[in-house]
């Protein structure tokens, strides 16, 4: 008898870690598995933040640290927000918490109440949806598709609002299509929310410095924006430090001392020996990670070229991050050795098994057209990877 809460039952599994702990089995078994599904870089963290955790070691930093944040590390971010985005924050406007998606967690959890609709541009970062669910609140998906490079409009924005609409969710770079809204579009964007001043904004730039455009902006940067926008960080990405689980938020005071309060009985302060390296990375100017953002745009250029050669893909040129998300949708209703690709899910694990190779279907993304492919992996292993997907599709 199932005596698990509603809310675990309704819950969906995140498919970038299920398609990651699928590709492990398979490894465990002998397979020899290429794994590019998960957001990942594959790369050391930087020397010098390694150094910082080290010192913190020695130092002594072992006990509990406050629910938001070292004071010090606080104001790394705040510098950094002014530097990089032009924001200004205060220290109470900033809360550290372990990962941005525990920032996301916790934004959801003091906006939303039961039936409160919360508009996501699709495709939009896997766990957004059932975060938004887990907190009583209602997804709407808006569709774009790879003639737009997967970019809202302020159209379809106004079309999406009702007088339920509490918040829009976005992330630029996006995870998974890499677009990055420019300036221009997001001020559309701010032209439409303007008109209703009860929605707020997450804007997850959490691949910010990912970027081969060389221009980031930031929708808080709006004046008539900045008290209605929650701006959403971390290291995970740019510095190589998935595992070290810091991510951080800029908000208008209120929400930051919401955010802090329910973070209070939930984990309390994020890891001590990590928010110290953390100081050392964001202090560092961005040109310390620049090799690794040139090794991802040329990898970009080699999977691009790639899969133009393979008939029946569709992939545009991303902007930023490290993915590319392209429509495989040709591919539906055919039959390959003896499977029918009926949709993205059964084309991702298709590739699983006949090419071994791992990537994650667009639906999870709420674009059931696609597959995310994460190139955050060496060059060898892309021509490898995308080698076997021809054949297994030829």
């Amino acid at each position: 008898m199932n005596q698990l809460s509603d809310r675990i039952n309704n819950l969906s599994t995140s498919a970038t870690l299920a398609m990651a702990a699928k590709a492990r089995e398979l490894r465990a078994e002998g397979k020899d598995i290429i794994g590019l599904s998960l957001g990942e870089p594959d790369f050391d963290t930087p020397e010098f933040v390694k150094e910082a955790a080290i010192k913190a070691i020695n130092d002594n930093y072992n006990s509990y640290t406050p629910v938001d944040g070292y004071g010090d590390l606080k104001n790394a971010i705040i510098t950094k927000f002014k530097r990089d985005n032009n924001l200004e924050y205060t220290a109470s406007q900033i809360v550290v918490s372990t990962g941005a998606k525990q920032a996301l967690y916790n934004i959801a959890s003091v906006m939303l109440n039961d039936g409160d609709e919360v508009i996501l541009p699709c495709p939009y970062w896997v766990s957004y949806s059932d975060i938004v669910k887990l907190n009583g609140g209602v997804p709407v998906e808006v569709k774009t598709d790879i003639s737009n490079d997967f970019k809202m409009t302020a159209e379809q924005l106004e079309a999406a609002i009702t007088p339920k609409t509490k918040m829009l969710w976005y992330s630029s770079p996006c995870n998974p299509s890499g677009s990055v809204y420019s300036k221009e579009e997001l001020r559309a964007i701010a032209d439409v929310l303007k008109k209703h001043p009860n929605i707020y904004i997450v804007s997850d730039e959490i691949y910010e410095h990912i970027n081969f455009i060389g221009g980031h902006f930031s929708i808080a940067e709006f004046e008539d924006m900045y008290d209605r926008t929650i701006t959403v960080n971390g290291v995970s990405k740019a510095f190589a430090m998935t595992g070290w689980r810091i991510g951080y938020i800029g908000a208008p005071d209120w929400i930051a001392r919401a955010c802090n309060k329910i973070q209070g009985q939930v984990t309390s302060g994020a890891n001590c020996i990590a928010q110290r390296a953390v100081i050392a990375a964001l202090e560092a100017p961005a040109s310390s990670i620049q090799y690794m953002v040139d090794e991802f745009k040329e990898r970009r250029k080699l999977i691009l070229g790639l899969l133009g050669e393979i008939d029946g893909i569709k992939a545009n040129e991303p902007e930023g991050a490290f993915y590319v998300f392209p429509n495989v949708s040709e591919y539906f209703g055919k039959t390959l050795k003896d499977k029918t690709i009926n949709n993205a899910s059964d084309m991702a694990l298709y590739l699983l098994e006949e090419a071994n190779v791992a990537t994650v279907t667009g639906e999870a993304f709420g674009n059931p057209d696609c597959i995310r492919i994460s190139y955050a992996a060496s060059q060898e292993e892309i021509k490898e990877a995308i080698s076997r997907i021809k054949v297994a599709l030829s």
